[in-house]
């Protein structure tokens, strides 16, 4: 963005626990790449501060509606609904919601523009076909969607703590680039030549403009057809009208995720990639001067053999032998002393890459969530998440 970086807040909570039944957090955002474990951490942090007595909303931009399901919801919308069967001793709530791009899109739209330009806009059928598919679309309008929820904790105390499962994509920086992105869009070479005949005003612009943009939209014309073209520009056109709130605003929620109060959470797995992207994003959150909290390395494997650990459960399985039934038991046993084997191979591994990344980020909060056996679908399976994450306290 514009804005030059300011100063995040630092954070000093001994465990994620502490973080978010800390009343001074008002907004988490777990962040990371495509399959880490976002949306199982982000529902386990959020159930965990309203158990502790938060007010709590979760917002997931998971298209497979994983949350909904762990939380015993039979489905989720753009509506925050409530999740039932949470310990309400505290006094806390939690209510969880998924992004409906297409419908946030329309309530900006409806939002920074006069009513006769929204009104061009939600009824172009270009608009119609491609709304929820720009490049960049979902990330913008996740950001959006935290700019109104935070706008509405503010204003009625409905939440004084919003968790955010950030997108899903292929990279974790897609969700802060995601206002730049659609103001380059906004800003390109394409868009200012397809509204240049309306700033011109219209056929008188267009003979302005000369033989040059004739040419062009001739091409465009054989391409897209003479009906999309008129509605591309059309939209552009009345677009461009509100292009000032678009920006505004994506500039303003932007600058809110440095304030005190916010923080990233970001969530890894042991692999190789996803250490990767997770070290590009903490390290862009430093030169943007936003606050990062947390690391959540994710699924990591414990041994499995006790003290016997890798190399001495394959001693031991090779030392089995017998006769007879005997024989049948001990490959059994054996079979399952490799398996217990290969699982502390991994472990160890595992236990590497923990050890390299605290001594290399002391300064960083760093939570383990152990590999569980099968998929989170449900409240107890949030709640080992979290004693798994250290906030059982």
């Amino acid at each position: 963005m514009t804005a030059p970086p300011r100063p995040g807040a630092r954070h000093t909570a001994s465990d994620l626990g502490a973080l978010v039944r800390d009343p001074g957090t008002r907004v988490v955002l777990c962040c990371g790449s495509g399959g880490v474990g976002k949306t199982t951490t982000s529902a386990a942090l959020a159930l965990h501060a309203a158990e502790a007595g938060r007010r709590v909303v979760v917002l997931t931009i998971d298209p497979a509606r994983r949350l909904a399901q762990s939380l015993g919801l039979s489905e989720l919308d753009d509506r925050p609904r409530t999740v039932t069967g949470i310990d309400e001793a505290a006094g806390g709530r939690l209510d969880a919601m998924m992004l409906d791009m297409k419908r946030t899109f329309d309530e900006v739209v409806v939002a920074h523009a006069t009513l006769e330009a929204a009104e061009q806009i939600l009824a172009n059928p270009f608009y119609q076909s491609v709304s929820s598919s720009f490049a960049g679309t979902q990330e913008y309008m996740a950001m959006e969607k935290l700019g109104q929820l935070r706008t509405q904790a503010e204003r009625d105390g409905t939440w004084d703590l919003i968790v955010v499962d950030t997108p899903p994509s292929r990279s974790a920086l897609d969700f802060l680039d995601a206002p730049e992105r659609l103001g380059s869009f906004l800003d390109g070479r394409l868009v200012r030549l397809l509204t240049a005949p309306a700033r011109l005003g219209g056929r008188v612009g267009v003979r302005a403009l000369g033989g040059g943009m004739s040419l062009v939209s001739g091409v465009l014309s054989k391409v897209l057809g003479t009906q999309l073209l008129g509605d591309v520009q059309t939209f552009v056109a009345a677009l461009d009208s509100t292009f000032g709130g678009f920006r505004e605003r994506a500039e303003q929620t932007y600058a809110r995720l440095s304030e005190p109060g916010t923080a990233f959470v970001v969530v890894a797995t042991p692999e190789t990639a996803a250490l990767r992207e997770a070290d590009y994003f903490l390290r862009r959150l430093r030169s943007e001067g936003m606050p990062a909290a947390a690391l959540v390395l994710n699924r990591l494997v414990r041994p499995a053999t006790g003290t016997l650990g890798a190399r001495g459960a394959e001693g031991a399985a090779e030392r089995l032998t017998g006769g007879g039934q005997d024989a049948r038991a001990a490959r059994a046993a054996g079979a399952l002393l490799r398996v217990g084997a290969a699982s502390d191979r991994v472990a160890e591994r595992h236990a590497q890459v923990l050890a390299e990344l605290r001594a290399s980020r002391p300064e960083l909060l760093i939570s383990v969530a152990a590999a569980e056996a099968t998929d989170v679908h449900d409240l107890a399976g949030l709640r080992r998440v979290a004693a798994s994450l250290g906030v059982s306290g």
